[in-house]
């Protein structure tokens, strides 16, 4: 894959998401628990006309509606998981998650509904640096790279 576009900050970032999913009316996340799900509410949030889930890892049957609330976008209900974007969080390809390409492919058979589309969403080049981004048949990475300072 080669760099299409650029895009700064998370707005950037949220906006990138939203033009790629512009046609989908329902989107699936599927990331880690407690490290992925706040960045799929947040992306979530940003296209809140669309159905929206929540899978855990690449279980399906943990499938979970995400809808808006007082308090934001929140998992709620037991859902179909099967959707037009498959949204590959970049929690799934660290160590600690344990998971193969295989696994990934097999989720992608199971959720992604026929001419769907999948896509990654990461940060600081994790598909790259474990080669998921020459592995799976991703439609596109939306890369995001974060820096920082501290202020005293």
């Amino acid at each position: 894959m080669e760099p299409k576009e650029e895009f700064k900050g998370i707005t950037g970032n949220l906006m990138a998401f939203k033009k790629e999913v512009a046609e989908a009316n329902k989107v699936t996340f599927a990331g880690l628990p407690g490290v992925c799900t706040p960045f799929a509410e947040l992306f979530a949030y940003v296209i809140r006309d669309k159905e929206s889930v929540f899978i855990t890892g690449v279980d399906a049957k943990t499938a979970k509606k995400m809808e808006m609330t007082p308090q934001g976008i929140q998992l709620t209900d037991d859902t179909d998981p099967r959707a037009d974007v498959l949204a590959i969080l970049g929690g799934l390809s660290m160590p600690k998650a344990n998971l193969e390409v295989e696994d990934i492919e097999k989720l992608k058979d199971e959720v992604l509904k026929e001419g769907g589309k999948m896509i990654g969403l990461c940060y600081m080049s994790m598909f790259q640096q474990v080669g998921w981004d020459e592995k799976l048949d991703f439609d596109c990475i939306i890369d995001g790279h974060l820096s920082g300072e501290i202020l005293r």
